[in-house]
């Protein structure tokens, strides 16, 4: 049986850590690369603001290449539109089959997804789709993954939360209106371990600020903070 080979649209979070262990464990595919929009202004992944040496450890802490698609800030639209146009022609070149995502209950954007691939001969691929989001999110701890929360939209979560560890005692504290894996934009990750990677990625929490209405926490290469702070 001919295996299809999949790109994965990675974010460095935990939604997209578990989305490639699910897949790994499916005979039918081959997990080919990671797929990332990195902010070419700041050297950070777009919306997630974790630092590119970060993201790169991810992949290779995965075994897998990575493409890293370079757009501009601020990026309109439509310049999103023809950049990702381009790299899914590229990827079709390169024999893809199919892009999975992590996404989880969102229609819209589920829909946005699929029309930006539609006539490109790739499949969108959606393993985690309308799981039962607390269900996941424990499921997720409990298979070993870590992650830290990188960035909070403060309208709808406490700063406070911003850089703490999501685990068990998060998804307790976390508000009821919150969904535990953050999917409504409430949160975002970075997962630096888990069943997906062969080890764990080394890191230390920075510095909170407040930009562009967000809340974001740095993460440091555990290395190059022990390295920095030497000198």
């Amino acid at each position: 049986m001919k295996r299809k080979r999949v790109a994965l649209s990675w974010s460095s979070g935990k939604d997209s850590a578990w989305t490639l262990h699910i897949l790994s464990r499916r005979p039918d595919l081959e997990i080919v690369s990671l797929v990332t929009t990195v902010n070419a202004q700041f050297d950070r992944i777009a919306m997630h603001a974790v630092r590119r040496e970060l993201l790169r450890r991810q992949a290779q802490a995965a075994g897998l290449p990575l493409i890293e698609i370079s757009i501009p800030y601020p990026c309109s639209n439509a310049d999103y539109e023809r950049i990702m146009s381009g790299h899914i022609e590229t990827l079709k070149r390169q024999g893809i089959d199919s892009m999975a995502f992590g996404d989880l209950f969102l229609e819209e954007v589920r829909h946005y997804r699929e029309r930006q691939l539609q006539g490109s001969g790739i499949e969108p691929l959606f393993p985690l789709w309308k799981e039962d989001t607390r269900r996941l999110a424990c499921t997720m701890i409990d298979s070993g993954v870590g992650a830290v929360l990188t960035c909070v939209d403060p309208r709808r979560l406490d700063r406070g939360f911003c850089g703490s560890k999501f685990d068990a005692a998060l998804i307790a504290a976390l508000p009821q209106a919150v969904d535990p894996c953050g999917e409504n934009g409430e949160f975002h990750t970075f997962a630096f371990d888990g069943p997906m990677f062969h080890h764990p990625i080394g890191i230390a929490v920075g510095e909170t600020v407040l930009r562009d209405g967000f809340i974001f926490t740095d993460l440091l290469a555990q290395d190059a903070c022990a390295t920095s702070a030497k000198a």
